[in-house]
């Protein structure tokens, strides 16, 4: 080969590397000191070793690698966009199912616990809510004091929570939540309830033996489509009377199942 003359094309085009010139153990290729096009923008801020040409000669095989890195570059943002564009056509997954539920302000004025009524006629201080409006959830929570006639005091107490998840599936949450309450929690009785949505756990612990002191609870978890809702049930021997007891804990857990079943249509749209 004659000084000057051109240096010979490869069969096959170089493919792009990581690197701006070629592996020192191979022998160097037709215009090595090429810097690809990057399609991002100015390329990586490292150049030629120091006495190497500061500019690639014309000709060579820098091109070919140039434009397979630009033409990945393409290709993978066509994909991506052919990925979001099928996102939004079928519709991203995990749509929430709510249900048709609707997460009130006040959920003290819009929950029915009307079965207590018959046992507590009256209430304590003046019921508590609170509600949280989330892109990711929708919460209402409401705490009420149960007291029996001529109580001076709340004797007995439900706390009662919807939460709209809208983002994400609550049921494995849930599921480990609830049915497995009594491994995390000791002396709690678990019971898996039929006929409220689509599943749904009786958690209740009575420390009371027939003796003055101790405490009653209940709590009823629901979980329809991604909309779970809770109502307990609290009572401490201490603040009742000596003529007075709480109700017996079948009652209690009947109550919870007839207002929440009655909470739930109330709170459909």
């Amino acid at each position: 080969m004659q000084p000057g003359s051109p240096a010979p094309q490869p069969s096959v085009p170089p493919q792009p590397t990581a690197y701006s010139y070629p592996n020192p153990q191979s022998p160097p290729r037709a215009n090595p000191y090429a810097q690809p096009a990057h399609p991002y923008g100015p390329p990586a801020p490292y150049g030629p070793p120091a006495g190497w040409p500061s500019a690639p000669p014309s000709g060579g095989g820098g091109g070919a690698a140039g434009r397979a890195v630009l033409w990945a570059a393409v290709g993978a943002v066509v994909a991506s966009a052919a990925w979001a564009a099928g996102v939004f056509l079928i519709g991203a997954p995990g749509d929430a199912d709510l249900r048709g539920y609707a997460a009130p302000s006040d959920l003290c004025t819009s929950a029915d616990y009307s079965a207590f009524k018959d046992e507590y006629p009256a209430t304590g201080s003046a019921p508590t809510h609170s509600s949280l409006k989330d892109p990711a959830l929708h919460e209402s929570y409401c705490s009420v004091g149960l007291k029996k006639t001529g109580s001076s005091y709340s004797d007995a107490y439900l706390s009662l929570q919807l939460d709209l998840h809208r983002k994400t599936d609550p049921a494995p949450e849930f599921t480990a939540t609830w049915k497995n309450y009594a491994d995390s929690h000791t002396g709690y009785d678990v019971r898996p309830v039929e006929g409220i949505g689509d599943e749904a756990y009786l958690v209740s612990r009575d420390t009371t033996s027939g003796s003055s002191s101790g405490s009653r609870f209940a709590t009823l978890a629901v979980r329809d489509g991604w909309t779970t809702y809770t109502m307990g049930y609290s009572a401490y021997l201490t603040s009742y009377g000596s003529d007075q007891t709480p109700p017996a804990l079948d009652d209690i857990t009947d109550w919870l199942k007839t207002d929440t079943k009655s909470t739930l249509e109330r709170l459909r749209d």
